[in-house]
């Protein structure tokens, strides 16, 4: 049984294998990745260029790396909408110290362990209090932020280490890959992995898809998802410190609704929001889709306004068109006339 599908079973009256292939979401959003891809090289002169590219991977590069916890959060049918406060935690920590004269060195490691704290809260709250991620989460999303206030005000911190600075900017010798986004490709290699080739991924899916059936086979439902949301949180907060390295300012407000963009990435790859369900590969899709349309929007001038309707709109499309591929399948392998038929 594939992972990315563990509670369907075959029918008679189901699309042969190779047309169900063709119409899976993910395999669509990569096609429409191309296509994005090809309209705006032949489109906008800028659009393709090596700079133009390595600009728009490294502006990605936060969201990208995000994206994968969250994967891993959504399949097992959970959320954590606190991660870009967490980044601003992480950011405000930073600036903070690195103005108190601590090194950068001292800092980031102490960034991951706050990171892996903000993740650790999350995922008691959700695992022994059992209260829904998605509320959760909305609460500390409101409280991390806070606490970024609280630790650098309103104020800004720059001149950071130009080395560091470098890191989160230059690109990779001879590619126009940043070293953000190398980081990320590894990464998601690592992710993809775990979770379509080893017994842990499994275990990810089984809980997204029947919790209480995964638990009575032996699945330690809670030890997962507590592990998740601590994995969250620190790649949340390591987020942060690139964030703010890459644009060499260190502030509360920053990421502020990054959050949106990083789950509208997993749902348009084809993540299943109830669980159970999705590729990683569809999720790496989505990111880059969502990262290059941004891209070519702004090199059109296109209001960041509009920019953030595109978002809602692919947001409100990734949620609501596999469910009605899904519905058509499922209206296909069960037609009204065979029911009635059996019913009488």
């Amino acid at each position: 049984m594939a992972p990315d599908a563990p509670v369907k079973t075959s029918s008679p009256g189901a699309l042969p294998n190779p047309v169900t292939r063709l119409v899976r979401w993910d395999v669509i959003v990569t096609a429409l990745l191309i296509v994005v891809f090809a309209g705006g090289a032949l489109g906008t002169p800028d659009f393709a260029t090596s700079d133009n590219l390595s600009f728009a991977l490294d502006d990605l590069s936060e969201i990208a790396l995000i994206a994968l916890p969250m994967t891993l959060l959504v399949v097992a049918a959970e959320v954590d909408l606190s991660v870009a406060s967490v980044l601003g935690l992480s950011s405000a920590l930073l600036g903070a110290l690195w103005d108190a004269g601590w090194a950068i060195e001292t800092i980031i490691p102490l960034l991951i362990i706050v990171g892996a704290i903000a993740g650790l809260v999350n995922g008691l709250l959700v695992t022994r209090l059992g209260l829904p991620s998605l509320a959760v989460t909305i609460g500390t999303l409101t409280l991390y932020r806070g606490l970024a206030y609280v630790v650098l005000g309103t104020k800004a911190v720059a001149q950071f280490p130009q080395n560091y600075a470098d890191l989160a900017t230059k690109t990779v010798p001879g590619t126009p890959i940043p070293y953000p986004f190398a980081l990320f490709i590894v990464a998601a290699i690592v992710t993809a992995v775990v979770l379509h080739a080893t017994g842990a991924g499994r275990a990810i899916f089984a809980t997204g898809a029947q919790e209480e059936a995964a638990f009575f086979a032996g699945i330690r439902v809670k030890r997962i998802k507590l592990l998740l949301f601590v994995v969250s949180g620190v790649v949340s907060a390591f987020a942060g410190a690139i964030y703010t390295l890459r644009y060499g300012s260190a502030r509360a407000d920053n990421g502020l609704g990054l959050e949106l963009a990083v789950i509208a990435a997993v749902l348009l790859g084809g993540v299943d929001f109830d669980g159970g369900r999705g590729t990683l590969g569809g999720v790496v899709a989505g990111v880059l889709l969502i990262g290059l349309l941004r891209n070519l929007l702004m090199l059109r001038d296109v209001a960041t306004e509009i920019q953030s309707i595109v978002t809602g709109l692919l947001l409100i499309v990734s949620v609501l068109t596999p469910r009605i591929i899904a519905g058509v399948r499922e209206a296909r392998r069960h037609p009204r006339g065979s029911i009635s038929a059996s019913s009488q």
